[in-house]
């Protein structure tokens, strides 16, 4: 499967933010977004995911089969929210985004085995801390097979513990196949991971 952008642009507000992104990733590979505040990381994710309309340019998957035959269908995609309801619980929120995006991967208690928050599946959303709730969130990534993973800060509120465990999935992920585009302001251990620079404007 490959990933392709050609001649991508985006815009925020109706202003442009960044023009002339492309790259080609193989199955396996990933990509480091990285760039000061305001270049465009968070808005070429969206892009990506379907999220926002690109103004000019291609966004498609190959070699996706019939299942992930779109860029959207073969994405998750991990945002600066959480995208968890606080008052139902931790169980309740994988079990709705299971639901959303189909079965194929590891069952939710398995799931928050591996991000560390084990026996905690019953507790409301609200009540995590700030790096329990992004763990809830990565864990999402884990319930629903979906070959690309979007990643927007994906590390914020993390301990270093946590980004270990974290850069391990990430590396299985593409050990198995899988594709990531991170964008980050830290250091993610994706070893071998090509790089991007967002420096904004046209």
């Amino acid at each position: 499967m490959r990933l392709i952008a050609e001649n991508l642009s985006g815009e925020r507000a109706g202003e442009a933010v960044f023009a002339g992104i492309g790259f080609t990733l193989e199955d396996g590979a990933a990509l480091v977004v990285t760039g000061p505040n305001g270049s465009g990381k968070s808005t070429l994710l969206r892009v990506i995911a379907g999220l926002l309309p690109h103004t000019v340019g291609r966004i498609a998957v190959e070699g996706g089969g019939e299942e992930f035959s779109t860029v959207a269908a073969a994405c998750h995609y991990l945002g600066h929210q959480n995208a968890m309801k606080a008052a139902l619980t931790v169980n309740e929120n994988l079990a709705f985004w299971r639901d959303f995006c189909g079965d194929g991967a590891l069952g939710t208690s398995d799931a928050l085995e591996e991000v560390g928050l084990g026996g905690l599946g019953h507790l409301p959303f609200g009540y995590l801390s700030t790096g329990q709730k992004r763990r809830a969130a990565i864990a999402k990534l884990l319930i629903s097979h979906r070959p690309v993973w979007l990643l927007d800060e994906p590390t914020a509120g993390l301990d270093k513990a946590s980004e270990t465990r974290f850069a391990e999935l990430m590396k299985a992920h593409c050990l198995a196949g899988g594709i990531i585009i991170a964008a980050t302001h830290l250091p993610l251990g994706l070893v071998g991971a090509k790089d991007l620079a967002m420096r904004g404007g046209h």
